[in-house]
């Protein structure tokens, strides 16, 4: 994730698209154009926008080494 990167996000109910403005430490800050507030500055945290993007390989290795112990 970079400055200037077009990234989804979900707000309320469904997803928004908006461009990162700022990033610092754990925070994003992200702006949006909503339909009657052009530009607005939406702060989300890191991980929340991050955890979408990772696969879950990790989970599926995790299963198939049990599966294998078993046998």
């Amino acid at each position: 994730m970079e400055v200037g990167q077009k990234i989804e996000f979900s707000f309320g109910n469904g997803q928004m698209e908006g461009v990162v403005k700022k990033i610092t430490g754990k925070t994003v800050y992200i702006a949006a154009d909503f339909p009657k507030h052009k530009g607005k500055i939406v702060k989300r945290s890191v991980f929340a926008l991050e955890q979408k993007t990772k696969p879950k390989k990790k989970v599926k290795e995790k299963a198939k080494e049990k599966s294998k112990k078993a046998e």
